[in-house]
């Protein structure tokens, strides 16, 4: 890759890929650092941490005190860097003229940090500069509610970072590949929160640039997730499902709980909608429980009231219908899930969806023999739906009490094989 020295520090820096505050932070240059700024460029953390940015790693790790502690000297990139972790402490306009070229940063970083509502301007910034400028301004004109405009600029950032970064240099990867791919997939993400076209093809390619960006794992899994949600919506569920996997391959509960959790409830939600042709397609069954109840390990009444309710009824109705060798338990279990839903789930709150519940757990229950228990949640809910003029979910209601009333009266005759 193609290189400037500045009088300040190597370009390209390692700007913008990782979280605040260590993404804003510039590395000093140096034959000591090198390894460190190559790697972080290539959105990978470095093997060893040298000395000199001892402040990165704490700040990558989100220990910000440990991070301003470490800062010692009275150079512009120490006096930057601090400007990054403590905003309040320092004095922009002098930095700013004593970074020259680099100077564009000290405006991204006091709007990104709230400091100002002015985005910053263009100029003379390129590359990775260029790049954040342009960042910077969509998320302005996003919040005006300009979202084609958003989507262009953020367009433009990537572009400019698959660039050679000089002019006149050798062909090269550009850079920033991981940069250029995380600005596409907030391209892309953008265009799929407003509805515009191109939101699986940005999606697409951004993980093609952040193929190996180790260090970036959990804003990969992020866009794998939403090109899978982007493809579930539009019925492509096949190839939804291998992007759900592959958000799941690259992070653990424990580092990004909620995408997590996420990806189990929508990869279970992926089986249960597809189709069941061949006998092996029933293992899915089996597969989209075990991701719900993974799903639940985050998802808690407490916490995520409407997820837990909806994943906690998905895996209620596919216990009722994955076929096992336990199929008693499995549907004491349902009853129960379904038990816990309408403790929550009350009548003046949501009366159609306590019908489908108290529908669904009575079903379950006459399919235990519990007949008279199931009677009482089927009348309830088929009052309920009367109410509500859903003719449709009466009728179903109807079905299963007329088939309670002939199992009850084939066991008084004695004529039940």
């Amino acid at each position: 890759m193609a290189e400037s020295i500045t009088a300040v520090a190597v370009r390209p820096q390692p700007l913008g890929a990782f979280p605040l505050p260590a993404g804003y932070l510039l590395v000093p240059a140096g034959e000591d650092t090198e390894d460190a700024r190559l790697a972080l460029l290539a959105g990978r953390v470095p093997a060893a941490w040298p000395a000199r940015m001892r402040v990165h790693e704490l700040a990558l790790a989100g220990d910000r005190d440990g991070a301003l502690a470490a800062l010692t000297g009275d150079d512009v990139v120490t006096r930057y860097n601090r400007f990054v972790l403590d905003p309040d402490g320092a004095d922009a306009v002098p930095l700013r003229a004593e970074l020259g070229e680099l100077g564009p940063l000290v405006d991204v970083v006091a709007f990104v940090l709230g400091r100002t509502d002015t985005p910053p301007e263009l100029g003379a910034a390129d590359g990775e500069l260029a790049a954040l400028v342009f960042s910077a301004q969509a998320a302005h004109v996003l919040g005006e509610g300009d979202a084609t405009a958003a989507v262009a600029l953020l367009d433009e950032a990537s572009e400019r970072l698959r660039r050679p970064y000089a002019a006149g240099s050798a062909a090269n990867e550009g850079v920033s590949p991981p940069l250029a791919g995380l600005m596409l997939g907030a391209a892309a993400s953008v265009a799929q929160e407003n509805g515009l076209e191109g939101a699986v093809d940005r999606f697409t390619r951004a993980l093609k640039l952040l193929d190996g960006a180790d260090g970036l794992r959990t804003g990969r899994a992020e866009l794998h997730l939403a090109l899978a949600a982007e493809l579930h919506a539009t019925g492509l569920v096949g190839q939804a499902i291998p992007n759900y996997h592959s958000a799941l391959q690259l992070v653990l509960r424990d580092e990004a709980p909620e995408l997590w959790a996420a990806a189990h409830a929508n990869l279970a939600a992926a089986y249960l909608t597809m189709p069941m042709i061949e006998a092996s397609d029933q293992l899915r069954l089996g597969v989209a429980v075990q991701s719900l109840r993974n799903a639940l390990k985050v998802y808690t009444p407490e916490t995520h009231p409407e997820r837990w309710a909806s994943t906690q009824l998905n895996l209620a109705n596919s216990l009722v219908y994955t076929p096992s060798k336990h199929q008693a338990d499995n549907l004491v279990e349902a009853v129960e899930l379904y038990e816990a839903v309408l403790q929550v789930r009350g009548r003046d709150a949501d009366p159609l969806g306590r019908a489908r519940v108290l529908a669904n757990q009575g079903n379950a229950l006459a399919h235990l023999g519990m007949f008279d228990p199931a009677k009482a949640k089927l009348y309830e809910a088929r009052f309920l739906f009367e109410e509500f003029d859903d003719h449709e979910s009466m009728r179903s209601v109807r079905g299963v009490l007329d088939e309670i009333s002939r199992q009850q009266a084939l066991i008084a005759t004695g004529d039940l094989s």
